[in-house]
């Protein structure tokens, strides 16, 4: 504590010849200087660096956990940190610069010379579901999921390292193939079938409508924002749903205009989208029709190409 450097006697104060008006303007300064302390301590100048590595931390829209999960940061999702205090980091994610708070204990801090490596570096986002990596020469296995980064990748070996531990995957390495990318978009947001809807979820144990697009479209090397309405601004504007092709995104609008949801367009006048649960469901130009319900669920607003 700050006080422990100021523990003196009325001994001390004696032997350092301290009158007692002295003291007293002393005394009455040190909250001032404790203010001063925490406020400096919590608001560092540098810059201050970190990575996610465990499998999934929650990103909340306040510093606390009662507070709204607004995303989550997958293992080696490297930020920026913002600011610190006793419990909490406030962040902004490198990936789609996604600001928010995250839990001391769920994070490792990285100096600015591996953050800027990793940055820059090679980077092997992982495809299957689920799989499996440890720490070298340990037997603690941890789970990632679809969508994680293994940073300063060796592919040869299979390993990567976060500041100086190497860590060794166990899991496949997808080569680039020459498959279609409209192709490898569908099939691999048919993957996360079933998975259940989730707020602010980017995994197949939990996952939102823009949190699908996003991570599906990062596995096929493609950098989109977090939000539906953030996405529904970049790519090129279709006019009409006849324009589109399997993997174009097509964005829904509530009654008061507001974007507020994301599908995948597939063949045949289907769409992938999670609601309730990842589900294929008939689209045209009103919007999203339900077959088991009988009942349009979302209204189309536009539909955007964002593959070039």
């Amino acid at each position: 504590m700050f006080f422990s450097s100021f523990e003196f006697t009325f001994k001390h104060f004696y032997l350092l010849r301290i009158s007692k008006f002295e003291f007293r303007i002393l005394f009455l300064c040190l909250p001032t200087l404790y203010i001063f302390y925490k406020f400096t301590h919590s608001n560092p100048d540098l810059m201050e660096y970190g990575i996610a590595d465990l499998s999934i931390v929650p990103l909340r829209k306040d510093a606390s956990e009662a507070s709204e999960m607004k995303t989550q940061l997958l293992f080696g999702d490297l930020f920026e940190i913002i600011k610190i205090t006793d419990r909490w980091c406030n962040i902004r994610t490198v990936f789609d610069n996604y600001e928010g708070w995250i839990d001391n204990k769920m994070y490792k801090p990285v100096n600015e010379d591996y953050f800027n490596k990793a940055k820059t570096g090679d980077t092997y986002i992982v495809h299957d579901l689920i799989n499996i990596i440890i720490i070298k020469g340990t037997n603690h296995p941890l789970m990632i999921v679809a969508g994680s980064s293994l940073p300063l990748f060796d592919g040869s070996s299979k390993t990567f390292m976060i500041e100086n531990d190497e860590y060794e995957y166990h899991g496949e390495i997808h080569e680039n193939k020459n498959e279609d990318l409209r192709v490898s978009i569908t099939n691999d947001a048919c993957e996360f079938l079933n998975a259940p809807y989730l707020w602010g979820g980017k995994t197949p144990f939990g996952i939102d409508c823009s949190g699908l697009t996003q991570i599906v479209y990062k596995l096929n090397g493609i950098s989109i924002l977090r939000d539906a309405a953030q996405q529904a601004t970049q790519g090129n504007t279709l006019n009409i749903l006849n324009e589109a092709q399997p993997g174009d995104l097509a964005f829904f609008d509530n009654d008061k205009g507001k974007i507020t949801h994301v599908g995948i367009i597939l063949e045949d006048n289907k769409i992938i989208h999670a609601s309730g649960k990842v589900r294929i469901d008939t689209i045209d130009h009103q919007g999203i029709f339900n077959e088991e319900k009988k009942v349009y669920t979302h209204k189309l607003r536009v539909i955007q190409n964002v593959i070039r």
